[in-house]
């Protein structure tokens, strides 16, 4: 921050020494004519209009009677001039204290975005007095910036939190069994709960150095070929435990031999996730589907399930991390909130996305869409054409149906 205030206060010294440049070439009678009522307002020489132009900051220009003189495009943009005049009370109170007492001021407030609607920019202002009561607004929007920081700290307290429920259900769980060294059925009964808090924390922490890791590693920086069919496979094959413990087939189909570049592991993690999802979230006795297929340039991979569905109003949300649409159901089946999370993180990754359908009561569609992988010469590899058997799935939520008759996937957030 101390070199950004060194820099502006550079510029400022630039621009006071351009106005002076200016307005001593009016004074000088340069035959420049101005509309009535606006004689005395100085001119903007094209020295100085061309340092404005290239500073990141909107920029504003007040004369002695607060008209601006000029304002850059992200002035007008975010709505901080219209006309001719400033928009907003704050900065034309800030801009006519330092004009009075000729003292530098910087300053972070929060505006209105627009006139309507109760979006506000959160801006850092910076104010200086140039030469014949002429002022100078640098405005820096912060919006982004403030959206992450809230981001960051949101992120923080919620890992905090769900790192403290299943550790303080062991400390309460090891009291327990403490407290009932006599009981054999108690001790076996408070262990096998330790059990499920400890491999909860067990899956939480790993999913959290799982998105630690996206968030630092590019794939496509040491982007390799690989073979959706493995990375189903594998995926698969990894929750077959658990869906056979609620008999649920996992089934797959369309095309084989298609390729991407990226990464196989963070892959099958995205893969595997889904499924997990759709096993947790599904009866006992249906069936989950995973497809792939080509569409032009993309590779769309599907998983589809015909479990409880996900309700309209959280559709928007289901990718943040930690949102569960189900808290308690979550908890019941060991969800960290973080599955679909790490989803959206690895295909963004990876040049692509991820969007979903869904309907309550009959199941759900998400689909990763990712480029094809190309050669040296820019073509599509390893793309044979040939159907995957087995791929599909009765029901409105059949993978076929996700791949040709179901509705549009909902663009993800």
């Amino acid at each position: 921050m101390d070199a950004t205030i060194a820099v502006l206060l550079a510029v400022a010294v630039v621009v006071a020494a351009l106005v002076g440049a200016a307005l001593a070439g009016r004074r000088a009678g340069d035959g420049a004519v101005q509309p009535p009522g606006q004689a005395d307002r100085p001119l903007v020489s094209p020295s100085l209009a061309a340092v404005l132009d290239v500073l990141r900051s909107s920029t504003i220009l007040l004369d002695r009677r607060d008209d601006v003189v000029r304002a850059s495009p992200a002035a007008y943009a975010f709505g901080l001039v219209r006309g001719e005049s400033l928009s907003s009370p704050e900065l034309l109170k800030l801009a006519r204290d330092v004009r009075r007492d000729g003292e530098t001021r910087q300053v972070d407030l929060e505006l209105p975005r627009g006139p309507l609607g109760r979006e506000r920019l959160a801006v850092t202002a910076r104010v200086a007095r140039l030469e014949d009561g002429v002022v100078l607004l640098l405005v820096e929007d912060r919006t982004e910036a403030r959206r992450v920081d809230a981001v960051r700290r949101d992120f923080v307290a919620n890992v905090s939190h769900e790192l403290k429920t299943p550790v303080g259900a062991l400390i309460l769980l090891a009291e327990a069994v403490q407290g009932a060294s006599d009981d054999p059925e108690a001790v076996r009964r408070f262990s096998a709960r330790m059990q499920v808090e400890a491999t909860r924390l067990s899956q939480l922490v790993q999913e959290l150095l799982d998105l630690s890791r996206l968030q630092s590693h590019d794939p496509l920086a040491q982007a390799r070929r690989v073979d959706l069919d493995d990375v189903v496979i594998e995926a698969v094959d990894l929750c077959h435990t658990a869906a056979d413990a609620k008999k649920i087939q996992l089934v797959t189909g369309g095309e084989a031999g298609l390729h991407v570049l990226g990464d196989a592991p963070q892959l099958v993690m995205a893969v595997r996730n889904l499924v997990d999802n759709a096993v947790s979230y599904s009866p006992e006795g249906t069936r989950v589907a995973v497809t792939t297929r080509r569409c032009d340039s993309l590779v769309e991979l599907t998983v589809t399930d015909q479990g409880i569905g996900i309700p309209e109003r959280d559709l928007e949300r289901i990718f943040e991390r930690f949102y569960r649409v189900d808290q308690a159901r979550s908890r019941s089946t060991g969800g960290t909130g973080l599955g679909l999370s790490i989803v959206k993180h690895v295909a963004n990754n990876h040049g692509g996305d991820v969007r979903v359908w869904s309907e309550e009561g009959s199941g759900s569609t998400f689909t990763i869409r990712l480029p094809c992988g190309m050669d040296e010469t820019g073509d599509v590899i390893g793309t044979s054409g040939d159907a995957r058997a087995g791929s599909a799935a009765p029901g409105p939520s059949s993978a076929a149906a996700s791949a040709s008759t179901a509705p549009a996937p909902r663009e993800a957030p």
